[in-house]
């Protein structure tokens, strides 16, 4: 089954994130943390379990044939040709110590290809939606990115990994930006790919990142217009570059001379 119902099964998700986003905040007060997972940065709480747990059931509930990839551990096989790519809490460090935001991620893929998103972030109410071919949308309204300012005056957003290797490759690419851009801003993954999406950041640097962390973002970047790459045509895991056109190749310059 290639053929799908994708604006029906975005107000679904869309639901599904705002649901998850009003559980992570009632349940903020009484979060448990525990062990780090892949190092000592690399932090979960229960909130983020429970979180997953919720849409997954839904997905699964829903689309029983479809895969899911979860950050927590809780996908699945599937038969379909679909998965789901979920981040329940992109931006745990953030959601835990209450130093900045975080969001709900969840995208769905045909074979290789993005074919819808949803990003939410429950402590602004603000949800990031696209469909493939249809233009990415805020709440029910168009987004698109910024003009794209030269380099001096950009606003652009740095997201990394927190393990010690990557933490390195961070510190050249600020290294290399702050100078010369009008100025940074450390952000979640998804959150940077969404900002650039409605305009408010200008470009985007993502190192060391996991599908679930911009698989959503990216799909609704591109649909607003925000360019795309890393150190090939298309952007990866290891490396996102997200800007404006008319500010994309110099900041993919100065990125790539970094690393």
């Amino acid at each position: 089954m290639t053929d799908r119902d994708l604006s029906a099964a975005r107000e679904l998700v869309a639901d599904l994130a705002v649901r998850a986003g009003r559980l992570q905040l009632e349940r903020r007060d009484t979060l448990r943390v525990g062990a780090p997972k892949a190092h000592v940065n690399d932090v979960v709480s229960d909130v983020d379990i429970a979180s997953e747990r919720l849409i997954v059931d839904a997905v699964r509930s829903a689309f029983p044939a479809d895969a899911v990839q979860a950050e927590e551990g809780h996908g699945h096989s599937g038969t379909s040709g679909w998965t789901w790519v979920i981040d329940p809490l992109d931006g745990t460090r953030n959601y835990i110590s209450r130093t900045g935001p975080w969001s709900v991620c969840i995208a769905l893929y045909h074979q290789e290809q993005a074919r819808l998103a949803v990003v939410h972030d429950p402590a602004a109410g603000e949800t990031f939606s696209a469909v493939d071919g249809g233009g990415a949308l805020l709440g029910g309204e168009p987004i698109t990115a910024s003009a794209g300012p030269p380099l001096e005056r950009a606003l652009i957003g740095v997201s990394f990994q927190p393990n010690p290797a990557t933490k390195e490759r961070a510190a050249k690419v600020v290294r290399a930006l702050l100078p010369v851009c009008g100025d940074i801003r450390r952000v979640p993954a998804a959150l940077n790919l969404v900002y650039q999406a409605a305009g408010r950041l200008d470009g985007g640097v993502a190192l060391d990142t996991n599908l679930w962390d911009i698989a959503a973002g990216a799909l609704i970047a591109r649909e607003a217009g925000v360019v795309l790459g890393g150190h090939g045509a298309d952007f990866s895991t290891e490396l996102t570059i997200g800007a404006a056109a008319p500010l994309w190749p110099t900041l993919a310059d100065r990125v790539r001379a970094a690393l």
